[in-house]
């Protein structure tokens, strides 16, 4: 089969489109001929050789957590699901013709692969940062870097939930912003005073890294009302770094759940083909994306 691996951590240039033997489907794990697989940015920052304590990396390695496509094999003691069966879930080396999964669902009814394989990481991501930080219905939770993936899924969930929302993000995704229900404003010069005519913020999170930690600790007065997903420097502020997931098959359920009922979406930006995942990579590193990235197989 065909995969993307590395052998070296660097950039983009690294990745290596290889033939490569098909894995199997070991106890309590499924694999599946991958349709699309979601490219999100621990991908690069594993790649990169950041450090990252809930992702080792063992040289060579493949890439990519998140995918959906058809279930071929089905591991000793795996139950409720069957060969032939639409899942989407996350596990290893996705970013290949076949990937064993270690958490799953079933795609909801109308979710294409693409749309599908945008969502584990994703909404697990949205659903623990939620929690952690604390924010409760009526409450106003400010999202820095909010257009990406987890910042569309955290806007939504939080809606849901009764939560009031600001959204940080650049002139050109205002207007998606405001349609996923949060009150908007761009970042830049004078963001902070923006953010305060907007109204009073009661928990943050950094979602892009950007380097805006103090100014969130500053408009929620406290570090512990603020979680990063992308600023390793984060506990120097006495700010939480979030890196290590939950449960990911009560976060896929959720996403399910929340799909069916109309009230998540996440659009699909990009599609690469399997060729073109450093093209994936650097412009995921780059930002500014409105929803998802996606490889297709």
């Amino acid at each position: 089969m065909r995969k993307v691996s590395f052998a070296e951590f660097g950039g983009p240039d690294v990745l290596q489109l290889i033939a490569a033997e098909e894995p199997h489907a070991g106890p309590g794990r499924i694999r599946i001929a991958v349709r699309a697989a979601g490219v999100n940015p621990v991908d690069w920052r594993i790649r990169e050789g950041q450090v990252l304590g809930a992702h080792p990396t063992e040289l060579p390695s493949g890439v990519g957590q998140d995918a959906a496509g058809v279930v071929d094999e089905i591991g000793e003691g795996v139950e409720g699901v069957e060969v032939g069966d639409h899942v989407f879930g996350e596990g290893a080396s996705t970013y290949a013709e076949f990937a064993v999964l270690s958490a799953w669902a079933r795609m909801p009814e109308g979710l294409t692969f693409e749309e599908a394989a945008g969502y584990p990481s994703v909404v697990e991501t949205a659903l623990r940062t939620i929690r952690e930080v604390g924010v409760r219905p009526g409450q106003t939770l400010l999202v820095s870097g909010a257009s990406g993936g987890v910042g569309s899924a955290v806007l939504q969930i939080a809606r849901d939930r009764g939560i009031t929302v600001i959204g940080t993000a650049g002139a050109a995704n205002q207007d998606y912003l405001r349609s996923l229900g949060a009150l908007a404003t761009t970042y830049g010069e004078g963001w902070v005073e923006r953010v305060r005519r907007l109204g009073r913020v009661d928990a943050a999170l950094d979602l892009a890294g950007s380097g805006v930690l103090r100014e969130l600790v500053e408009l929620t007065g406290d570090p512990r009302k603020v979680i990063s997903i992308a600023d390793l420097g984060a506990p120097k502020l006495g700010v939480r770094f979030s890196g290590v997931a939950g449960s990911v098959p009560d976060a896929l359920a959720e996403a399910a759940a929340l799909i069916s009922r109309g009230r998540l979406h996440i659009p699909v930006e990009k599609t690469y083909a399997l060729a073109e995942a450093a093209a994936a990579h650097t412009d995921s590193r780059a930002g500014h994306t409105r929803g998802r990235r996606v490889i297709v197989i």
